[in-house]
Order: C-alpha cells, then sequence, then structure tokens
C-alpha cells in the first residue's frame, strides 16, 4: 500500500472512530447490519465495520445485505460484492424488494422508503440491533441546507437514531467523513462501483445544495465547519 492511501485510510479510520466514540454507535454485543448499495460510500463502511468486527473492543458482528429494487434500472455487480464482502470478513445476503402502486409519489422517496422496509425486515431475520447507513459529512450537511430552505427545520441526518417500534437503531459511522475523501480512497482501492446508476441521481435538490456548500465555502472558507458544528450541538 502506497504512503499516501496509507495516510487516507489512517484519516478515515481516525473519523469513524470518532463518530463512533462520540455519538456511542458501537457496543460490545451489537449485530450490525450494513445497507450495501454498491456504491463507494457502502463500500468503505462496509470495509471499515469489517474492520472493527476484528477488534477484540468492542465485539460486533457485521452482516452486509444489497437491496436490489426490480423496477429501478441501476445495477451492481453482486459477483463483485460477493467478492469484496468476503475480503472484508462479511457475510453478505442479497434480497430483492419491488415498488407496488404508488407512481404518484416520487420515484427517490419510493426507492428509498422500499429498500429501508427491506433492511428493517432483514435486521429482524437475522437478529440485528443496529443498521449502519453510508451517509457522510457532505450528505448530512446538503440535508441540512435542504431542510432550512424548503422546510424551516435547522435539522439534518442524526449519527444515531433509535427506532421507536423495534429494538433497532440506525446509525451513521461516516458522519464525519467528507465525501472528497472517500472518491479519492476509492480511486486508490480500485472499488467497483454501481454498473448503471440511478437514473435521478443528479436531477435532484442535492445537487443544487451541493452547489450551494461550495458557494458558502468561497464566501467563508470555515462555512462547513460552522455548520458542522451547529448539528453537533444538537447531538451533544
Amino acid at each position: 500500500m502506497a504512503q499516501q492511501e496509507r495516510q487516507i485510510q489512517a484519516g478515515l479510520w481516525r473519523l469513524f472512530h470518532k463518530a463512533c466514540a462520540d455519538y456511542r454507535l458501537l457496543a460490545d454485543g451489537d449485530h450490525v447490519l450494513v445497507g450495501l448499495s454498491g456504491g463507494k460510500d457502502s463500500l468503505l463502511l462496509t470495509e471499515l465495520l469489517g474492520g472493527q468486527a476484528r477488534v477484540f473492543k468492542p465485539a460486533i458482528r457485521v452482516t452486509a445485505v444489497h437491496v436490489r429494487v426490480k423496477e429501478r434500472r441501476y445495477l451492481s455487480d453482486t459477483s463483485y460484492l460477493e467478492r469484496f464482502c468476503q475480503k472484508a470478513g462479511v457475510p453478505l445476503l442479497i434480497r430483492d424488494t419491488h415498488i407496488a402502486g404508488e407512481e404518484k409519489k416520487s420515484p427517490c422517496f419510493l426507492c428509498s422508503w422500499y429498500r429501508r422496509k427491506k433492511l428493517l425486515q432483514v435486521a429482524q431475520e437475522e437478529g440485528c440491533n443496529k443498521i449502519a447507513f453510508g451517509h457522510h459529512q457532505d450528505d448530512v450537511l446538503h440535508t441540512l441546507l435542504m431542510n432550512l430552505i424548503f422546510e424551516g427545520r435547522a435539522t439534518s441526518i442524526p449519527p444515531i437514531l433509535p427506532l421507536d417500534k423495534m429494538p433497532v437503531s440506525l446509525i451513521r459511522p461516516l458522519w464525519y467523513i467528507r465525501e472528497e475523501d472517500i472518491v479519492r480512497y476509492a480511486g486508490m482501492r480500485d472499488y467497483q462501483t454501481q454498473k448503471v446508476p440511478c437514473g435521478w441521481e443528479n436531477q435532484t435538490n442535492r445537487r443544487r445544495m451541493r452547489d450551494l456548500l461550495c458557494e458558502m465555502e468561497t464566501i467563508h472558507p470555515d462555512a462547513r465547519s460552522s455548520l458542522l458544528h451547529a448539528l453537533k450541538r444538537q447531538h451533544s
């Protein structure tokens, strides 16, 4: 492994552990289900959690699940995901779901809703008490801006969210990690992401929020840190 790759990997591990420590994301006896979509973020999350599972403390188990939505054109190479998970030491489950009779709702909402419904079902079947998602710092800040602008709410994706109706918590161990660092590391590790990307990926307000955040950083270089600090105070 080249020195630059080791440095980036060390930085990712540091921020992963910081999020886990700051928000108590992992504990002894946890069985964590990773939502492995096949994108760079979920691949990194699987690699990090697989590495954490090989550490004595906290003693955790990790299982990955790849959910395929039959009505969506995006496609991942499941044979690659199987090899990736085997190398990471993480068992992989592949499950199918489908969207039925709700065409009036947005395609992004429907896809997310049915995939999450399947994840909750698999978590119950496998006895998992936590579900890990690959949302990173950019996702968190883009969601904050969207909620402020469109809904008037200063809220975003929380690092941990216990569910009311199930003994399961949703966790985001990549909460502190910037997308640009994931992109660099994924390139160095030759991650093979989705063969056919989501057709709506660049047609949502998240693209606008990405541009807005970049513009804010030209006005104030520490704008990103300030926004994240405001969110951290909510979860402290």
